[in-house]
């Protein structure tokens, strides 16, 4: 088990569309492992001959990507500056300072409710490296975790010399596995723009980035499923048109812990796992990194709250709750545009 844990069930809440499953022959499609979780790239129009030398340089790119944002790895870049106590900018890549700013973005508007600095209450819940706990953490052990926590305390700084990650709190432990599948998967599309493939969905866990069409020439399209254990349950179907997409989801990364059903996405304001009624929460945005980032605070706010911040911020947001047996959507009008007509 590594460090992609918190959100590795997410990935089942995707289901490329039933052009991915009767992809004709002349498509590729290249997949893999990486952070815990699964990477899928489907091509058209590109030579065979190909196909290994572009494995080979996706699965380069996703380890390097790991090996700056795990927290499971002790020599990853992120590891070294959660390690530091000091308060002195520490340097770090644009990539890095980037999601690291994107992540500040979104969790000022949610007002604090997507928060990658929850990391010492993820660990304290048993959702990061740390093994589960036997118990249920106490309040004591809850406060003291929340005392290490803050976007307050972290800041990217921005020199001619590079970009740096600074925190005043030394014991701030920051982890970005509720962002990294967006980020990873960002960084697959501009690969294979670099590569010269103009036609591709990429996807890592449940984050997915779409451009140009697919091998029967048509725009690529993905199926939210039901949250249910049955995975070709499909709740409705997006045209992406270029865009990317992301879920999260609560019920299914759980565990049992003293009789009770442990939620893996926390909230940083209780310091506990989420228990209303919101199960999933997809978004739609320009980057899979902003779906990523958006898609966490929304399942932390809840369905009413989230409902709000989605048309305040005129987010493309597919919401679903339950509500006693029945599972009810809801939809933002930004997420309409996307929705394939008669779903």
């Amino acid at each position: 088990m590594r460090y992609w844990n918190i959100l590795l069930m997410t990935s089942a809440v995707f289901a490329l569309s039933a052009c991915d499953s009767t992809t004709p022959p002349q498509a590729m499609v290249l997949e893999g492992k990486t952070m815990g979780t699964v990477w899928r790239v489907s091509l058209a129009g590109v030579d065979a001959a190909r196909k290994a030398a572009l494995q080979q340089a996706i699965q380069q790119q996703l380890d390097a990507d790991d090996q700056t944002l795990s927290t499971w790895k002790p020599d990853s870049v992120l590891s070294r500056f959660n390690r530091y106590r000091g308060d002195a900018p520490q340097p770090v890549s644009a990539d890095m300072a980037d999601i690291v700013t994107e992540a500040l973005r979104i969790g000022a508007k949610t007002n604090g409710a997507m928060d990658i600095t929850v990391g010492p209450l993820v660990n304290l819940w048993g959702f990061g490296p740390a093994k589960q706990p036997a118990h249920s953490p106490t309040e004591a052990e809850i406060v003291a975790a929340k005392a290490q926590t803050g976007l307050q305390h972290l800041r990217v700084l921005e020199t001619v010399e590079g970009q740096w990650l600074q925190k005043d709190l030394p014991g701030l432990y920051v982890d970005l596995s509720t962002m990294g599948e967006g980020y990873a998967t960002d960084h697959l599309a501009r690969l294979m723009e670099r590569e010269g493939i103009n036609n591709y969905l990429v996807s890592v866990g449940g984050a997915v980035l779409s451009r140009g069409e697919n091998a029967q020439g048509q725009r690529w399209r993905v199926a939210i499923q039901k949250p249910t254990d049955s995975e070709n349950a499909v709740q409705a179907r997006v045209d992406l048109q270029g865009h990317g997409i992301s879920t999260s989801g609560s019920y299914r990364n759980y565990y049992e812990l003293d009789g009770k059903r442990i939620s893996h996405v926390i909230d940083p304001a209780t310091g506990r796992p989420i228990e209303h009624r919101l199960v999933s929460a997809t978004v739609i945005a320009t980057t899979a990194l902003e779906a990523d980032g958006w898609d966490t605070g929304l399942m932390v706010l809840g369905s009413e709250k989230a409902k709000a911040l989605a048309l305040q911020q005129q987010l493309a947001v597919y919401l679903i709750s339950k509500e006693g047996d029945k599972f009810v959507s809801w939809m933002s009008p930004q997420f309409k545009a996307f929705l394939i007509d008669g779903e």
